[in-house]
């Protein structure tokens, strides 16, 4: 179900207030967000073009919160 079990994905940093950093295995469709103050989540199931409109949104928090958060299973990694 996660991709890159106990080892992080590259992730890109990211402009946003909350997250730090994005990272994402399309094999996987496993996409990994490092927050400000909270740590590294993977979220499971995701697809490829879910990910590349979070990279393109105007507002990636905005975004991940409307369109991730409430629909994918995640956990805690870091």
């Amino acid at each position: 179900m996660f991709g890159h079990e106990g080892d992080d994905l590259e992730r890109r940093a990211v402009r946003s207030t909350n997250i730090v950093s994005v990272g994402y295995d399309a094999g996987m469709k496993t996409l990994e967000i490092e927050f400000k103050g909270s740590g590294v989540y993977q979220y499971a199931g995701v697809p490829q073009k879910r990910y590349e409109l979070l990279m393109k949104a105007p507002a990636i928090g905005s975004y991940f919160h409307r369109e991730i958060k409430p629909w994918y299973l995640c956990r805690k990694i870091g």
